[in-house]
Parts: structure tokens; sequence; C-alpha cells
């Protein structure tokens, strides 16, 4: 798919169906997180594949929209903040590189005809319970991940020259 045409056709996708995703796709998925640029490509994150069949009431402790758990699929960017590159001025660059990675993620499930939906606002103690988390690891962001069952709604975004400043050359 041509990239222009992906990144206007992906949406936050918020009903899934139930059928399982394709083992092939989800590596394509997760390979495109690992090729992800990251802070001094430290790589300072794991995925954590969960699938939700048996982990419904887990899950809703973890974020409680239905749809959230409809997925067959959620996966989790989890931050290690050991492994992150800390810039000078002690800013980490932990999150950026969870963001980055999740979002080359989405994107690689949109090519493969795939729903996803970021989703921060979760219990950060109930994540770290379903998933095992190791000391030292930080949840940071999950998504569902399967057949859209949904449209993409229409969307209204700022115009660019509202988001865009440009300096005199």
């Amino acid at each position: 798919m041509e990239f222009q045409d992906l990144i206007c056709m992906r949406y936050s996708c918020r009903a899934y169906g139930s059928e399982p995703v394709d083992a092939a796709a989800l590596e394509r998925i997760l390979e495109a997180a690992r090729l992800a640029p990251t802070a001094a490509n430290r790589q300072p994150f794991r995925i954590i594949v969960v699938p939700t069949a048996g982990r419904q009431q887990e899950i809703e402790r973890v974020y409680r929209r239905a749809w959230f758990r409809a997925a067959p699929l959620l996966l989790c960017v989890v931050g290690v903040p050991s492994e992150a590159w800390v810039r000078s001025d002690g800013r980490s660059h932990l999150d950026l590189d969870c963001a980055i990675v999740m979002d080359h993620m989405v994107l690689a499930a949109a090519n493969e005809g795939l729903g996803t939906c970021w989703v921060a606002a979760f219990d950060v103690e109930a994540a770290r319970e379903m998933l095992g988390l190791f000391s030292g690891e930080e949840p940071i962001i999950f998504t569902p991940l399967g057949r859209p069952a949904d449209r993409q709604p229409q969307r209204e975004r700022r115009a660019l020259s509202a988001l865009v400043r440009r300096l005199p050359d």
C-alpha cells in the first residue's frame, strides 16, 4: 500500500471481530516494532502479546471499555527505564521511544487490514499484574489488535497552517 494512503486510512478502531490474527501478520507487525528508531538505538522496550480469550476479567481491570477486550489480541509496549537514552539535561527518551514503537505497529497493522487503538488511560497496577512485569519495567501503552468491526469515522483535523511554523531562510 502507498504510505500516504496508509496514514490516511488508519484510525482508532473501537469495534473488533473475534477472528484470530494471522500469525504471519503478527510477526510482520512485531518486526516493524523491532525496526523502529529509538534514541541512540537503545531499544528500551519490550512488547507483550496478550491473547484476550479467557482473560476478560483481568483485562477489564486494566481498561473497562468492552471493545478493548473484544479484539483477539492486545499488544502492550513496556518501557525499561534503565535502558533508555537520557539527554544531558536529564530528560529520558523512554516515552518517545515507546510511542515510536507503537506507531510502527499500528501502521503495520493497518497495512495488514487490522484495527488498533492507542490506549494510555489504563490502570497501571492492574496492567503490571496481568502482564507479570519484572521490576524495572513500566507498561506505557496498549492497543487491541484484530479485524475491524466498524468503519473509519469522519475526523476533523486542524489546518496545517495552524500546526506548522516556518522560520525565515
